[in-house]
């Protein structure tokens, strides 16, 4: 009998998650918006779970994929939440990029209750989660983490252990802290290139064979040559994720200038109506200035 999962959120890297799950286990999806859940039902096998109150008996792990850390306390905290309801054992694994201290929090009641938590940020955007190709970095206990190894190989390409509760949201805050850096620096790069007179297309290919090369360059240089931000990672996201960095920076007394620098550049872009712009879209502000 296969086991029983449930997954909550089927976003844009939720969707295709669940689906590498449907392949192997009994699955349970729950989403906000129920035109979501349909079109995923009608791809995928599984079965739609109508009430986050009441989940099925003797399910085996719970995975979230949400917004923010208000989502995960309306989810996982509180009486009717998924700490409160989970059966000892069950794993409760979170996907969603949020602050190390409400990971704790839940950390600890399930604790508490008997389950078994894990934060489990992702990255490696869309496509990577459509190939099944993401990099998880997880946080918490080292059985929690063994157990969850064989639902999260299903869709990952790399896949760590970093510690306690929190570790996993705190190590995705340092990826969104060099990734912003590595955009800027392709944006300058290619403004710079423009600006020269230069072919900015044999200029990558030039430069992405020594060691300015970075996956944002193999994979996004020729699409912001071509002004093409419709895909990826939004704009709005990254400032969610750089505002967790910096308040999680404040408090550690880690200086971050600039990522404070770039935070704000994505600002300029939101000014532009690039909120759902790919992150790449930083070069757009180049453009615009002339």
């Amino acid at each position: 009998m296969r086991k029983k999962i449930i997954f909550v959120g089927l976003g844009r890297m939720g969707y295709p998650m669940a689906g590498f799950l449907s392949k192997q286990f009994s699955l349970y999806v729950y989403n906000r918006s129920n035109e979501k859940t349909e079109k995923w039902l009608a791809e995928y096998q599984g079965q739609a779970l109508k009430d986050i109150q009441s989940i099925p008996s003797n399910t085996h792990a719970i995975i979230t994929c949400v917004g923010n850390d208000d989502d995960l306390r309306t989810l996982y905290l509180g009486d009717h939440g998924f700490a409160a309801q989970a059966t000892k054992g069950c794993l409760l694994i979170d996907h969603t990029t949020s602050s190390a201290n409400v990971a704790q929090e839940v950390n600890k009641l399930a604790t508490e209750k008997g389950s078994l938590w894990l934060d489990s940020p992702v990255s490696g955007g869309e496509q990577g989660a459509i190939n099944g190709q993401l990099s998880i970095m997880c946080g918490g206990s080292a059985d929690a983490f063994h157990k969850a190894q064989p639902i999260l190989d299903l869709y990952a390409k790399s896949l760590s252990h970093l510690g306690d509760a929190g570790a996993g949201q705190l190590t995705k805050m340092a990826n969104q802290i060099a990734v912003a850096g590595v955009i800027e620096g392709l944006a300058e790069a290619l403004h710079f290139a423009e600006q020269a007179g230069l072919d900015a297309s044999k200029v990558i290919s030039a430069i992405s064979q020594g060691a300015a090369q970075s996956w944002q360059m193999d994979n996004r240089a020729q699409s912001m040559i071509d002004n093409n931000y419709n895909h990826g990672f939004a704009v709005d996201l990254m400032r969610k994720d750089l505002g967790i960095c910096l308040n999680e920076a404040r408090r550690l007394k880690a200086r971050l200038p600039v990522t404070a620098i770039i935070d704000q550049f994505y600002a300029d872009v939101q000014n532009m109506g690039g909120n759902k712009w790919d992150t790449s879209s930083l070069l757009m502000r180049y453009k615009d200035k002339g």
